[in-house]
């Protein structure tokens, strides 16, 4: 009685909206603003999840621990406060609804007018126009232009063009969220515009959002430019205080003819190697051919100036075997594992990092954390993740391979005939590896490269012999390939059964051999590696961005080559891709 008396009181002089539930959730009393919540009469044993959508446990949790509930009804915002009245036993829980559409509209309004910087790069601007010819390069210079200028003037944006390629724009939070519900359509119209080049225009766009001023608003669109050039361009990346977004990516990677940067990058590593006391380089865990090729590429840069210089490698894959047997007996390489790396490092060494640019797959990230210099040399398309605080990071999304882009370093860097036979056939090994055998991302550089180590001793009978498989993988492999599946959308899957150390290279064989069925535009092949974890494998031909569907299982690579490691079986695991490709589709 005491306690009823207590609600009767509370819910008559209450000034703010009120009501009070029971124990089941059940409207018990009211008072009489309560209709400036709910406009219809009688709320009185009604059910407290219908009326407000939040469910009863969720009530009982604010009350005993004194956090706040928020409700939305009639174009109006409540901040809805909950205490407990009486016992264990009786207990009901009061509830204040304080009404909040004031603040909130203030606080959007506020939102909606704060700056946000845009960052627009024109991909491969000089490949653009050096292929235009004179009396076009102006007009298609001019349309870019234009269409950039009109699209930032009809969100009543200010634009600056400080650089050929570069423009800086000064929206507003409003006008943002207007791009994002439009899906940065003008990505898909600067492809539309007509060139002379093979490849489409595409712009790169970096928003930075949330910064407590403009110049971090201004650093945060950098951030967001800066991964989506290491993406492959031809997107939109936003970055705000808590995270990134990712939008577009419909087009891959464009090579770049110009070949300066590689030739600034040999340098630079040079001087920074003759500086260092000792050279550690080391991949990614498990290393591949194509890491283990960059490394041997590495250590001859090294080697070349007198450094003292040591691999880093822990473990590999039976597809390694061959090639790292050959590589130890020569005696010319220090192979050594991370516990003693860590014993050798002092306050001047220097550490190259190959194939990766993810903390999380470093073959050694204490290495990393405690040496004082780090450079990175990377192919695959940046992730948000990547290694901050280097010296030195070379990434380019457009080459097949890190073995490509180390044979251009060591062309500028070392002398004539530097490469022993070993490590020109280690690094075509790794050039072939990751373009299947020159079937896929294999461009005019690519070609340049190879022929460069043709020239310099590689031999293309030993480098097939390190490809050869045991039968037991064969036979693997020809039954994964047999009992694949092909859906809708010229989608191809399969299921490498078993427990398999060398699942990641049987998994990745058979996506190669699927994408050469009829109608098939992309494959996922899933396995479980020794460990029990289970690897994925993901190819296509170019209709669809397996780098995207990948990152969304933690992993990553390119548009048209790309793998992921989850601790889902490999049947879920599949599952979930055929939803995140159902999903995807829905919405193109």
């Amino acid at each position: 009685m005491y306690v009823g008396r207590i609600e009767r009181l509370l819910a008559h002089y209450s000034p703010l909206p009120m009501c009070i539930i029971n124990a089941q959730g059940k409207v018990t009393r009211a008072s009489s603003k309560i209709d400036e919540v709910f406009k219809y009469d009688g709320i009185v044993d009604g059910d407290i999840f219908a009326l407000t959508g939040i469910k009863l446990c969720e009530i009982t949790k604010a009350a005993s621990e004194g956090t706040a509930l928020y409700l939305k009804r009639n174009d109006k915002s409540f901040k809805v406060l909950a205490d407990s009245i009486g016992g264990d036993d009786v207990s009901s829980i009061m509830l204040h609804f304080i009404d909040m559409t004031a603040y909130d509209n203030l606080k959007d309004l506020y939102n909606n007018d704060k700056l946000c910087i845009a960052l627009v790069n024109v991909d491969n601007f000089d490949e653009l126009t050096s292929s235009a010819g004179e009396d076009r390069e102006m007009k298609l210079s001019g349309e870019i232009d234009r269409l950039i200028r009109d699209w930032a003037h009809s969100m009543e944006a200010g634009v600056s063009r400080y650089r050929d390629h570069l423009y800086e724009i000064v929206l507003t939070n409003k006008n943002y969220k207007w791009l994002v519900s439009n899906k940065f359509s003008i990505l898909d119209e600067a492809r539309e515009i007509e060139t002379e080049a093979d490849f489409p225009v595409t712009l790169s766009i970096g928003i930075g959002l949330y910064g407590k001023t403009p110049a971090e608003s201004e650093a945060y669109a950098q951030d967001a430019l800066d991964l989506a050039l290491g993406r492959g361009g031809d997107q939109a990346v936003v970055k705000n205080v808590k995270n990134f977004e990712y939008y577009g990516g419909k087009t891959h990677s464009v090579e770049k003819s110009n070949k300066g940067k590689s030739r600034i990058i040999a340098h630079a590593l040079k001087l920074l190697m003759s500086q260092a006391s000792k050279v550690f380089i080391m991949g990614h865990k498990n290393p591949d051919m194509d890491c283990f090729g960059a490394s041997l590429g590495i250590h001859r840069l090294a080697a070349s100036i007198g450094k003292e210089t040591y691999i880093v490698i822990d473990s590999y894959n039976d597809a390694l075997t061959s090639i790292y047997e050959d590589a130890k007996d020569s005696g010319e390489y220090d192979f050594i594992s991370s516990e003693r790396s860590l014993s050798l490092l002092d306050g001047n060494s220097m550490v190259v990092v190959l194939d990766t640019h993810r903390p999380v797959l470093a073959a050694c990230l204490e290495l990393v954390e405690r040496a004082e210099k780090t450079v990175v040399i990377d192919h695959h398309r940046k992730a948000e993740d990547a290694f901050t605080g280097t010296i030195l990071s070379y990434m380019e999304s457009y080459a097949s391979s890190t073995s490509e882009l180390v044979t251009e370093v060591i062309q500028y860097a070392c002398e004539k005939k530097a490469l022993s036979k070993m490590e020109a056939d280690a690094l075509l090994a790794g050039i072939m590896v990751d373009t299947n055998r020159f079937a896929v991302k294999a461009g005019v550089r690519t070609f340049e490269a190879a022929s460069w180590l043709r020239r310099n001793g590689a031999d293309l009978e030993k480098v097939r012999r390190y490809f050869q498989a045991d039968s037991n993988s064969f036979k693997m492999r020809a039954n994964c390939i047999a009992n694949a599946g092909f859906y809708e959308g010229g989608i191809a899957m399969s299921i490498c059964t078993g427990l398999n150390p060398n699942s990641q290279i049987i998994n990745s064989q058979v996506a190669d051999e699927l994408l050469t069925i009829k109608g098939i535009k992309a494959s996922f092949v899933a396995g479980q590696n020794e460990c029990g974890r289970t690897v994925v494998s993901a190819r296509s031909l170019g209709d669809i961005n397996v780098q995207l569907i990948m990152e969304k299982f933690g992993g990553g690579g390119h548009f048209n080559t790309a793998g992921a490691q989850s601790d889902l079986s490999p049947e879920d695991i599949l599952k979930q891709i055929s939803l995140e490709l159902h999903t995807r589709r829905i919405k193109s």
